[in-house]
């Protein structure tokens, strides 16, 4: 059997402070991973990184770096990867605001076009050529399951969304007979405060209270409940590993069984 041991692997995390990022970044430096976590809040990443284990030795790290300036994370990774050997990417950022498609402005799908597949595209391919040279390579990408079914009232998102699973399975189609393996988690409906947004936006939309809005999301979970950060991050840890050699090019839903197709 494979393992999932991860111990002299460096692991590059977008998003990391917080949420499904931070417990990405915790759950492969519990394997041994070392991790750098990018995030614009220079603060809240030297906290993030105090709470990654380093029982395997680990030196972790952190890069300050705003998706919304996609010049400014190329000059950042670039400058770190001159002298620093990834072999991990997990491409996160939070996601676009809610709202209809047909009032959607066209400057808000440049904005997140630009924050998530052209910033994913500068990164990977910054990364790229020396998971090659290494012969390992794991590029995990956190989307939505909006991949699958678009959601309601996310227009954006779901937009921005399918244009990344497109452009990972491109990737993979590309990457895999290096030894890079490319792949899209995607979330439901997780614990984070990106959630927390959501339900308060469509309380106020609807005048219903969030205690109502919480209980019916949670409804169409099949698993009656909300999945938690530290339960995607698993998923992640496990792609990030020697025993996902195999597993290439795929969207796989972490969402309680919520979403409706196969």
């Amino acid at each position: 059997m494979l393992s999932l041991d991860l111990t002299g692997k460096t692991a590059l995390v977008g998003g990391s402070t917080q949420g499904i990022g931070l417990a990405s970044a915790q759950a492969m430096a519990s394997l041994g991973a070392t991790c750098i976590l990018i995030s614009r809040n220079e603060e809240k990443l030297k906290e993030a990184v105090k709470t990654l284990d380093v029982k395997a030795g680990q030196v972790h790290g952190y890069l300050v770096a705003d998706y919304v300036n996609s010049e400014h994370v190329r000059a950042v990774v670039e400058d770190f990867v001159k002298n620093n050997a990834v072999h991990i990417l997990v491409n996160n950022s939070g996601g676009p605001a809610a709202g209809s498609v047909v009032n959607a402005k066209p400057e808000e799908f440049l904005q997140a076009f630009n924050q998530h597949l052209i910033c994913n595209h500068i990164i990977t391919t910054l990364v790229a050529p020396g998971m090659k040279a290494a012969g390992y390579g794991r590029i995990i990408n956190i989307i939505s399951t909006s991949v699958k079914i678009p959601l309601k009232d996310l227009g954006v998102s779901n937009t921005i969304r399918g244009a990344v699973a497109s452009w990972a399975k491109t990737m993979a189609n590309e990457l895999g007979q290096f030894g890079i393996t490319v792949n899209n988690v995607l979330p439901g409906a997780t614990s984070t405060e990106r959630l927390e947004t959501i339900i308060k936006n469509k309380s106020a939309k609807t005048g219903t209270s969030l205690e109502l809005v919480e209980k019916a999301m949670m409804d169409e979970v099949p698993a009656r409940r909300f999945g938690k950060p530290e339960e995607i991050a698993s998923v992640v840890a496990f792609l990030a590993g020697p025993a996902a050699a195999y597993v290439n090019g795929t969207s796989i839903p972490v969402d309680g069984g919520r979403t409706g197709s196969i």
